[in-house]
């Protein structure tokens, strides 16, 4: 009954690490005088905004499953949503400012998953110790897996600026095969990733509340 609870207080966290970390690159990007994100309807806190079939609904709903039957491979709580609209062009820096946009959604996750880990450090316990530390690790466990230089992903967008015109074009493109890609490394190549996602989160926990998140 516990993986069941803890699978639901993932849940929650994922719904609110999401709208976090989509507001903040939207935002971000108006503030750096793109207009696009509020012209395509994204500077907003209302999730059907960003909400992408497989990447916010199927595959958070089977890693889900997963942690609820108690399963012995569990991935990482993740999800991602349809891409922000963003256009380079209107940016007065384009290299800085493309990577201060795609640095706001892990900044967001990072700045929740802190107010969490001060929260377990005052000593909440209990229920609410297990939503807190639910909430962050899928937080941490967000900013570390979009970091993750997969095409689609913000980590993608920072390594294309170092890239050569024609590679990076190509890597870009690769975007429309993000929903592929991921399930090929979470699921079918998933030792590698799932370590470092993993390690980097649990170090993370342990800097920022004391204790490792996948001990809890």
């Amino acid at each position: 009954m516990s993986d069941v609870r803890f699978s639901v207080y993932l849940a929650a966290s994922l719904l609110v690490g999401m709208v976090a970390r989509e507001y903040a690159r939207s935002l971000v990007a108006s503030r750096l005088h793109d207009p696009t994100p509020r012209l395509w309807g994204r500077l907003s806190l209302n999730p059907k905004s960003w909400f992408e079939p497989f990447g916010s609904g199927m595959l958070p709903a089977l890693i889900l499953l997963l942690w609820a039957v108690g399963s012995t491979f569990l991935p990482p709580p993740v999800a991602y949503a349809k891409p922000t609209p963003v256009d380079p062009n209107y940016f007065r820096n384009r290299t800085r400012d493309t990577v201060l946009s795609a640095l706001a959604g892990p900044s967001a996750n990072v700045a929740l998953a802190a107010v969490a880990g001060l929260v377990l450090r005052v000593g909440v316990s209990g229920e609410a110790g297990l939503a807190t530390a639910a909430f962050m690790l899928t937080n941490l466990s967000l900013m570390v897996f979009h970091l993750v230089p997969i095409p689609g992903l913000d980590g993608a967008r920072i390594l294309a600026l170092a890239l050569p015109t024609r590679a990076a074009e190509v890597y870009r493109n690769a975007d429309q095969y993000l929903p592929l890609i991921v399930l090929l490394v979470l699921f079918l190549f998933a030792g590698p990733l799932i370590a470092i996602v993993r390690s980097l989160t649990d170090s993370l926990c342990t800097l920022l509340a004391g204790l490792t998140c996948y001990g809890t």
